[in-house]
């Protein structure tokens, strides 16, 4: 048991200026603050209680104080080793990496060893320098090879003046195709660390074949299952979607440059007396233009990735009541993922990889 007042007045004024002292590391200044608890009479578990750390530290502390005073509450007995290279290297090592961009760190091992004659161990250690050094692993982003930043300028700026005055009687829609294969898409999870993980696997051979289209203001949804997706397709597609919306005067649709979209017979079709579709082509290789892209990228989370269906049929049902239903009732939950906050890719935001 500790007894209180065992601090005298000259050690209650040391302990209290490296208390509040700003300068002192925070868990030393902390120490000061338990050793001062104790001497008012509180308990070892009355002060881990209140600074939120256990009794026996406290303890610790205490012993640490009665061997080396408040001096002795600033010693660590693991300081941290030296670090095995000089600033000149890490400086040298730090450019090899910014120019290499090494794709694993048993390459920054190698290196090191080949350059220095310093051995580092690639699964612990080199990740810890990397950090320490300001690098992250990550993949790179996919652009598209071919991309006109003045066609996506004034795609975004045409559809912008739309939707600002887009009458009640009007509505804009963003379409396309997918095609969902009958397969399980393994994705990372977080688990106990001594159980292995797995799930089964189907042939995939199988595959759905959807003509799409959402609302964005409401997550209204159009989903076709076509047979396979062509000119003949896309038209009864378009069908639908004036079906959907009887007393929409015109419908925007928004849509890629696919070969079908184009095709005589779709042409002929907008030529019909009546026709209240109005096609809007989103420039070629600017997926990110089209929101509905990431509608797909939902539907795998939710539906494909580490789900096996057993039997086709039961695929079709879980992705078609995900489109159809579960969509527009968690809109307000997925609206943000799906959304018209467009950008415009450019090369030279990018380090772009040959």
């Amino acid at each position: 048991m500790i007894r209180p007042g065992f601090l005298s007045e000259d050690e209650k004024r040391k302990l209290t200026d490296q208390a509040k002292n700003p300068a002192v590391k925070h868990r030393y200044a902390r120490r000061a603050n338990a050793i001062l608890l104790l001497d008012r009479g509180m308990s070892c578990q009355q002060v881990a209680d209140l600074l939120f750390i256990d009794d026996d530290s406290v303890r610790e502390w205490m012993r640490r104080y009665e061997a080396g005073g408040s001096a002795g509450l600033e010693h660590d007995d693991h300081p941290g080793s030296e670090p095995k290279l000089s600033l000149e290297q890490m400086a040298e090592l730090k450019a090899f990496v910014a120019e290499a961009l090494p794709r694993n760190t048993i390459v920054v091992a190698d290196w090191i060893k080949a350059r220095f004659e310093v051995v580092y161990d690639a699964r612990s250690s080199v990740p810890k320098l990397l950090h320490r050094l300001g690098f992250v692993y990550r993949k790179p982003q996919e652009i598209p090879l071919k991309i006109d930043e003045d066609a996506q300028r004034k795609a975004i700026s045409r559809y912008e003046t739309l939707l600002n005055g887009l009458p009640d009687d009007e509505v804009v829609l963003f379409c396309d195709a997918v095609h969902p294969t009958h397969i399980t898409h393994p994705a990372g999870c977080w688990g106990p660390k001594d159980v292995v993980v797995a799930v089964h696997q189907n042939s995939g051979r199988d595959r759905l074949n959807i003509h799409g289209a959402v609302d964005l203001s409401t997550g209204m949804t159009c989903m076709y299952e076509a047979p396979q997706i062509d000119a003949a397709s896309t038209v009864h597609f378009l069908e639908m979607i004036e079906r959907m919306f009887p007393k929409m005067r015109k419908i925007h649709l928004f849509l890629d440059n696919a070969r079908y979209h184009h095709s005589k017979l779709v042409q002929a079709w907008m030529k019909q007396p009546g026709r209240r579709i109005a096609l809007h082509f989103i420039p070629t290789y600017c997926p990110h233009l089209n929101p509905i892209e990431r509608l797909w990228g939902l539907m795998h989370k939710h539906v494909t990735q580490n789900r096996c269906y057993a039997k086709f049929g039961d695929f079709i049902d879980a992705i078609m009541t995900f489109l159809r239903k579960d969509v527009p009732r968690n809109w307000s939950t997925f609206c943000d993922t799906v959304s018209d906050n467009f950008r415009v890719i450019s090369r030279s935001n990018f380090r772009v990889l040959n």
